[in-house]
């Protein structure tokens, strides 16, 4: 039975992937690792915490010698990595814990999977989970390609960009097979009230006041989750 290790399910887009995945493949067995922090919610998963392909991990990706024992012991045939810090306004009031989340935990994990299968990588995939602000500021026209140069304006966009670089940097001295995608902002279920979209709503149903710095005609990048968890 397939392994595949899924970082930060218990979050907004992780635990649609976790779900999608359980679902889906039944003869896969599905592992979450999750801190649980402010931002995940074992609640986004009930109704599937029961299945027999599904464990739960709770633990940290910056503890490396918990991941260390934890690749030795599954033998994880493949890394889903969602797990994060993600919201810019926190990346500028408290910046360190960025790093070591998004730049440390992605070497840990990279490492422990390094370790794990050597040069034995046939089947193998490292799937890096990162986002468009690696790329900067878009203005009124143009649009990002994957050959965009990096340009990242913030903490959070400057550690995912240092975590992409680790990424691209295992596979070419080490061989290991991986994936990198930059998607655009999410939004859906589950989503965490902090975000646009949630906070609005929140806002409106409380009949809060309503400010946004967003540019409606220059931000239209905003992709339902749903989308984003299809591998199909």
């Amino acid at each position: 039975m397939k392994k595949i290790l899924i970082t930060g399910g218990a979050g907004f887009i992780g635990s649609h992937v976790v779900r999608r995945f359980v679902n889906k493949y039944p003869d896969y067995h599905i592992y979450n690792l999750d801190a649980l922090t402010y931002a995940g919610n074992l609640e986004n998963l009930k109704d599937i915490e029961g299945k027999e392909n599904y464990t739960f991990l709770h633990g940290d990706i910056t503890d490396e010698n918990y991941i260390t024992a934890l690749f030795n012991t599954h033998q994880f045939d493949d890394v889903i990595h969602l797990a994060a810090e993600s919201h810019v306004d926190r990346s500028i009031t408290g910046p360190l814990v960025f790093a070591k989340t998004n730049i440390l935990g992605t070497m840990i994990l990279l490492n422990a999977f390094k370790e794990l299968w050597a040069n034995n990588w046939a089947d193998r995939q490292f799937y890096h989970i990162s986002t468009d602000e690696v790329y900067g500021t878009l203005g009124e026209t143009g649009l990002f390609k994957e050959t965009t140069s990096y340009d990242p304006n913030s903490p959070y966009s400057a550690s995912k960009a240092s975590s992409d670089h680790f990424v691209r940097a295992y596979g070419e001295t080490y061989g290991l097979p991986y994936v990198i995608t930059n998607c655009s902002n999410n939004y859906g279920p589950n989503q965490f009230p902090e975000k646009l979209i949630p906070l609005f709503i929140n806002n409106i149903v409380q009949k809060k006041v309503i400010a946004s710095l967003w540019r409606w005609e220059i931000y239209p990048r905003l992709v339902v989750c749903y989308g984003s968890c299809r591998c199909d």
